[in-house]
């Protein structure tokens, strides 16, 4: 009977401390994520047209090229746990649920996604760029992302530009400029023209689909989430491409190469962001997952 009742009593302690345990998780955690930007393995760093400690990478092509401005928007986040149910993270706020990395600025190479459900997540996406929903200059509207860059604004009536990379290329230096976006055709000056129809008008959003490398076991754990984007896919992807100078007639500065014209323009986005069919990666990996 001592036995018994010794048993019961440490039975009984052992479902107290596991529930006392259950109710010290907490209900939700946040999740980083990590930017690497990279030429293969080796992290970018910027610099001017004769910078000595710029990054500098050869094409499949075999052009020489690196990079003084490197800047894309991260939107659409998600995450999905290990019995594949789907948490948006503030899919339809930019102003909370979107993020510029800047190259050029450490501190937003981190995002933080607040308040993230315990649970552990084996897979992440997100877009790079806007949707078209939600892609449009109104500064009523996301008054904080509007403000966050004005640089990243196009001219002309097709909300923000999704990647913006400056730098230089070729044995002599020559500038390049590569913005994509989704674009509208018509004629810039007549509002009444502009459409999604013609040759020139390009939806340049993809959506990103990355298996992690071990769960982020978010609760007792606010896990980091490191995310490789390799730019070496920006000309050596599945589109093998070489720049060019500008046709006559395009903007010097804005359209270094035939391929940055609008029905081009895919070429680069394809490769950074995958075909959204067959390629749903595009030049982003995942390095690994802290716990």
């Amino acid at each position: 009977m001592k036995n018994l009742k010794k048993y019961l009593l440490l039975s009984l302690s052992v479902l107290a401390l596991v529930s006392c345990n259950d109710d010290d998780v907490p209900v939700a955690n946040n999740v980083t994520l990590e930017f690497n930007n990279t030429f293969g393995d080796e992290t970018i760093v910027l610099g001017d047209a004769n910078s000595a400690d710029a990054t500098v990478n050869i094409s499949s092509e075999g052009q020489k090229h690196h990079f003084s401005e490197l800047k894309y928007i991260i939107t659409n986040i998600r995450l999905v746990n290990d019995e594949g149910v789907e948490f948006p993270y503030n899919t339809q706020n930019l102003d909370t649920g979107a993020t510029i990395i800047d190259q050029s600025k450490p501190e937003t190479l981190q995002y933080v996604l607040s308040d993230i459900p315990t649970a552990d997540y084996t897979q992440i996406k997100f877009g790079l760029g806007v949707k078209e929903d939600l892609n449009t200059l109104d500064e009523e509207l996301f008054p904080v992302f509007y403000n966050a860059d004005l640089e990243i604004h196009w001219y002309w009536a097709t909300g923000y530009r999704f990647t913006q990379v400056e730098g230089y290329y070729g044995d002599d230096n020559a500038p390049l400029s590569i913005h994509t976006g989704s674009v509208l055709g018509g004629d810039a000056d007549d509002e009444s023209t502009w459409n999604t129809e013609d040759i020139h008008a390009r939806n340049a959003y993809r959506d990103i689909t990355l298996n992690l490398t071990t769960s982020a076991m978010v609760g007792e754990n606010a896990p980091t989430i490191k995310i490789k984007a390799d730019f070496d896919y920006l000309l050596s992807g599945t589109n093998k491409i070489t720049l060019e100078t500008p046709s006559e007639g395009y903007t010097a500065g804005t359209l270094p190469s035939k391929h940055s014209s609008p029905s081009t323009m895919v070429e680069f986005v394809d490769n950074m962001a995958g075909n959204g069919d067959t390629d749903i990666t595009g030049m982003f990996s995942i390095e690994n997952v802290e716990n």
